[in-house]
């Protein structure tokens, strides 16, 4: 199995950048490659950030490139309906949906996956999760040994993605230094202590998980099934209970409100505990029918 780690060049995700590749990338398809304009000049970061940026589009699942011939780039279908309806990034949906594709992306983005669905320890520190990777790396067989500094550039860029600065910076963060990343919002990480630095893997509210986004995920997973045991939804790997850090009780909450879209029914009789998909969605037309519902609301205001 292909993994990939540090290739983020120790840059996570700062505010702006994702909307700002997406406008170059729609432009031109070329920008991260192309000869005639020098790419960070065209993009105005270093070098290094160029690279990051590249790697950022596609680890979210905004963009693709070939896997041979000329790397350029081009919007995936998620990109697409991202650039068309949410293009500067400012929905909570917009970074769940994101957020899915980076943690479901074993082969692009390896310590995010194993991270929010093999490390089942909800309170731990760059040790614990560093051990943990490693050994899970050897039972995969790997035979190239990954350098423990990738493992921890992986482990802080992480913590960097899901927390403000100024919950890690035990000294005062100036406003300059504070650039969070915006899936910070999602609030799946907190410190446990700073001094220590030990951290958890936090609970986001339900409440602030769309229906037709959590749907997208569920459909997605589904693989053409149309009844889904609860505790599948929870524990499998790249379904919701995982990507979203959802406990039992959360993710109910999740599917009441899928539920009462008119799109599943969760049967808890007879010690059966499934959900029953009404109509049978895939995850695109899932991410479609969110923006027309979120374009609805705003047009209702």
């Amino acid at each position: 199995m292909a993994m990939k780690f540090r290739a983020h060049e120790t840059f996570f995700i700062r505010k702006g950048w994702l909307s700002k590749g997406m406008k170059y990338v729609h432009a031109r398809n070329d920008v991260f490659i192309s000869r005639e304009e020098n790419p960070m000049d065209v993009l105005g970061i270093g070098s290094n950030m160029v690279k990051s940026l590249r790697y950022w589009l596609q680890a979210v699942g905004l963009t693709e490139e070939p896997s041979s011939g000329k790397r350029v780039q081009r919007f995936t279908q998620l990109g697409e309906a991202v650039y068309k309806y949410d293009r500067y990034i400012e929905e909570l949906g917009t970074l769940y949906l994101l957020q899915y594709r980076l943690a479901s992306n074993q082969t692009e983005a390896t310590s995010w996956y194993f991270f929010f669905n093999e490390f089942n320890m909800s309170e731990f520190s760059r040790d614990d999760f560093v051990d943990a990777i490693q050994r899970s790396i050897k039972m995969t067989g790997a035979s190239d040994n990954v350098a423990i500094r990738s493992l921890n550039d992986d482990f802080s860029c992480i913590i960097n993605t899901y927390l403000p600065r100024y919950k890690t910076n035990t000294k005062k963060v100036t406003p300059e230094n504070n650039i969070d990343c915006p899936f910070g919002e999602l609030g799946l990480i907190d410190v446990l202590s700073k001094e220590k630095k030990t951290y958890r893997k936090a609970i986001p509210a339900a409440n602030s998980i769309n229906p037709w986004v959590a749907l997208a995920v569920i459909a997605d997973q589904a693989d053409g099934k149309t009844e889904i045991a609860l505790n599948d939804l929870l524990t499998s790997p790249c379904n919701i209970g995982k990507v979203f850090n959802l406990d039992s009780i959360s993710m109910l909450d999740v599917l009441y409100q899928i539920e009462k879209i008119g799109e599943i029914k969760i049967n808890r009789t007879a010690g059966l505990d499934v959900i029953q998909l009404v109509n049978k969605r895939n995850f695109q037309e899932c991410v479609e029918l969110y923006y027309q519902h979120i374009s609805n609301q705003e047009t209702k205001r």
